[in-house]
């Protein structure tokens, strides 16, 4: 099947060298000539684990192929794909559509042919009437299905996650268009995957839901890391104690900083403005939204007061500035309140990412950016542990303490035991765990 792939974003690239790899003819499309001449080359303009050799086998194989020129990717093309940004607008929360609307109105002014129109961007509900509405406005006649088929994965193990997701949802009343889709996601059918037909509004509103619920999660085992250092318990061993139901589930009860990255931020505030427009109330997303954004901002006062309350003139060694680990993703990072919190308090920053730093230095220009991750700690009050990235969980506990200023580390990831910590020589602040004072 030939397969147009607008867009060559995270979801775009991705869901396009995946479906490749099914063995569909797939053209990747974008605007951005200088992005598709870099991949012609090979270069991949995000970090996602195994994506470049996936590309480099599909492009060898002549499944794969990048353009663009949409008016050609999408001759014969029986499915056409919008994998844009749709990012928060500014002023109401709500998102950003003028790129799906753009690429629906090229689609309606190049089509040529029976086609089914799939929008693989998050969107809110609503947004496939209105894009079949604009096709069809602009070319009354046309033949074509919208459908809607939200993305599902994780950033950092999105390859696994396409090509064995929990589920396949697909929103259509169209039975011409539900059998294009089968055809698609065949390889997923042999496997037994879950694929759910649903309405179009169905499946745009499933996506935000899911996210949101995700995002729920998080907040609330972060809300109940704050009970436990008031009560002297340990979240660790409570979320472990609540995951353990089969009702509820282990996965998003890791205690943290505050959730960030390129769709719980965008996807909950998206949501809540939806809910607005219908009319509905959603006081727990809200709640969420508010909780998080406060969380966030709270964690450089964290750092402050186990630093005696000021880090004025003090040098604080970061590890980890991306939103989680596995990606170069810094969108709305909590080291981006973090960081400058600390900065304007008064504290010099030295940090260290496996693959975020390109993109953080342009966002904070005034962090000293170091070539491995021991080398922002010589002469550092504290060390702050942002992302756990794999290679920050076997540090070097003695080597940390003799490069320390004083031997203070500061984990919001809760990648170590407190006891190996202590014993080190190390006092250790964690989240949602009792503090451990270093030991001789």
């Amino acid at each position: 099947m030939k397969v147009a792939m607008i867009g060559t974003g995270y979801v775009g690239l991705v869901s396009g060298t995946c479906f490749a790899e099914f063995g569909h003819d797939v053209v990747c499309v974008d605007k951005d000539a200088s992005k598709i001449e870099r991949l012609e080359k090979g270069e991949i303009p995000i970090f996602e684990p195994g994506l470049d050799a996936l590309v480099e086998s599909n492009v060898e194989a002549g499944r794969l192929s990048f353009s663009t020129n949409l008016a050609t990717a999408i001759n014969g093309a029986e499915a056409i794909f919008i994998a844009v940004g749709t990012p928060s607008r500014r002023g109401d929360g709500h998102a950003d559509l003028t790129y799906v609307f753009a690429a629906a109105e090229e689609i309606a002014d190049n089509l040529h042919g029976y086609a089914v129109v799939v929008t693989k961007s998050t969107v809110p509900v609503g947004t496939g009437d209105r894009v079949e509405a604009l096709i069809r406005e602009h070319r009354p006649g046309l033949d074509f299905d919208v459908v809607s088929n939200p993305e599902f994965l994780r950033e950092g193990a999105a390859i696994e996650d396409f090509m064995r997701p929990d589920r396949v949802v697909v929103g259509t009343d169209s039975g011409r268009a539900r059998d294009i889709m089968k055809r698609l996601y065949r390889p997923l059918f042999l496997n037994e995957t879950p694929v759910l037909f649903t309405s179009r509004r169905t499946s745009e509103l499933t996506k935000y839901a899911a996210n949101a619920f995700l995002a729920t999660k998080i907040t609330f085992i972060n809300e109940m890391a704050d009970l436990c250092e008031a009560t002297g318990a340990d979240v660790q061993d409570v979320a472990r104690g609540i995951g353990l139901d089969g009702r509820i589930g282990k996965k998003f009860l890791h205690a943290g900083p505050g959730y960030g990255g390129s769709c719980f931020p965008k996807d909950t505030k998206a949501l809540a403005q939806t809910a607005t427009e219908f009319g509905a109330s959603v006081s727990i997303v809200d709640a969420v939204i508010k909780a998080n954004d406060a969380r966030k901002k709270r964690m450089a006062d964290r750092i402050v007061k186990v630093l005696g309350g000021s880090v004025s003139g003090k040098r604080i060694a970061i590890l980890g500035v991306t939103f989680k680990p596995n990606t170069d993703d810094m969108r709305d990072a909590p080291s981006l309140d973090i960081i400058p919190a600390l900065q304007e308090a008064g504290a010099a920053v030295a940090a260290f990412d496996p693959e975020g730093m390109h993109e953080a230095e342009h966002l904070m220009p005034d962090v000293t950016w170091a070539e491995d991750a021991y080398a922002p700690m010589e002469g550092a009050d504290a060390l702050v542990i942002l992302t756990e990235w794999n290679e920050f969980r076997a540090l070097d506990l003695k080597r940390i303490k003799s490069l320390l200023l004083r031997p203070t580390v500061i984990d919001l990831r809760n990648i170590y035991p407190p006891e190996e910590m202590a014993n080190a020589g190390l006092s250790y602040y964690s989240v949602g765990r009792t503090a451990v004072m270093s030991r001789p």
